[in-house]
């Protein structure tokens, strides 16, 4: 094969960023260490896969002896589900730091495998876990010379203040009116699909670069996996935390109660199959954690190469990645 025609054999990001990198993950463990909370180590291989329809995972089989379980394993999209089976055992505080594996994600934000930091705080709420959180945030963008200040602000009132419109009750109508001119086939979408395109399209792009944003209370609709609170409306317990315009943590007061949860993992199971999507095995073991008893508590997923994104200043994920998906 000729030079030209051969595939880059060089890194994707800069030695600077790789440094960096190494600087951030020393920075993570000493803000957990200082704070009691213990750095565990979780399976990547799993007999159940994340049944969020939004989410597509990798699979593959096992050619060894299995003793009668099943030669198909899921590779992680997140350690949430081993990490809740340690809280539930009595294990207490604890995070992983490593890699997760989303199958379809690939471009200028996203790469199929890449780094997340996941953490649980017994005792806390989202709001408690926001502060935490942006905490962190600040101490490794201080790695770089850079402050961005906290903001919180509720779902509700994000839409109200910057779109006009009420996202708990508005229509499926305006919603799409409030797109304007941006034009997006609908078919098979909901009316969460339309408050999500809302948010990166019109609103995420606005956010101030040097802010950190927290939005909290979201939809009881999009509650995934954090509880939801009673009232009129209900609203889900979970926060996203915005830099500027990325994303870089999705954070809940964690649901407890087993039974809900297994209701939750057939109606993502229902939609999947509406999509005809692959159904992958919901998570047993989880139930079983669940109903033996998870304390009270909120987790965290940080998205560590979107946060180097930020602290570098570079528009593409490959710019943090040793090699990326083009080059692995």
């Amino acid at each position: 094969m000729s030079e030209t025609g051969a595939r880059d054999w060089r890194p994707s990001a800069s030695f600077e960023a790789l440094r960096l990198r190494a600087a951030l993950n020393a920075r993570i463990r000493e803000f957990f260490a200082q704070r009691g909370v213990t750095e565990v180590e979780t399976p990547v291989l799993s007999m159940a896969g994340n049944t969020d329809p939004n989410i597509a995972s990798f699979s593959l089989q096992f050619s060894g002896r299995t003793d009668g379980a099943p030669r198909t394993r899921w590779l992680r999209t997140s350690p949430e589900y081993p990490l809740k089976r340690l809280l539930a055992a009595g294990f207490g505080d604890c995070y992983e730091l490593g890699r997760v594996f989303r199958d379809g994600e690939a471009g200028g934000r996203h790469n199929p495998e890449f780094s997340m930091l996941e953490w649980y705080r017994l005792g806390y709420d989202h709001q408690d876990l926001i502060a935490e959180t942006a905490e962190l945030i600040q101490a490794a963008l201080a790695l770089v010379g850079r402050e961005a200040a906290l903001e919180r602000v509720a779902y509700r009132e994000l839409y109200q203040q910057r779109l006009g419109l009420d996202p708990l009750s508005a229509d499926e109508a305006e919603l799409r009116a409030a797109l304007g001119e941006l034009v997006i086939d609908p078919e098979d979408l909901g009316r969460d699909d339309w408050l999500d395109l809302l948010m990166t399209h019109r609103l995420q792009p606005g956010f101030a670069s040097d802010r950190l944003l927290a939005v909290y209370d979201y939809p009881a609709s999009q509650c995934a996996l954090a509880r939801v609170r009673a009232g009129e409306p209900p609203l889900a317990e979970r926060f996203e935390l915005y830099l500027g315009p990325l994303e870089l943590a999705n954070g809940y007061h964690e649901l407890a109660d087993a039974h809900e949860q297994g209701v939750r993992f057939a109606r993502d199971l229902a939609l999947r199959a509406q999509r005809g999507a692959p159904a992958p095995p919901r998570d047993e073991a989880l139930l079983a954690g669940l109903a033996a008893g998870l304390p009270d508590c909120a987790g965290v997923a940080l998205g560590v190469d979107r946060l180097l994104m930020a602290m570098l200043n570079v528009p593409r994920i490959a710019d943090t990645l040793a090699f990326d998906f083009a080059r692995a």
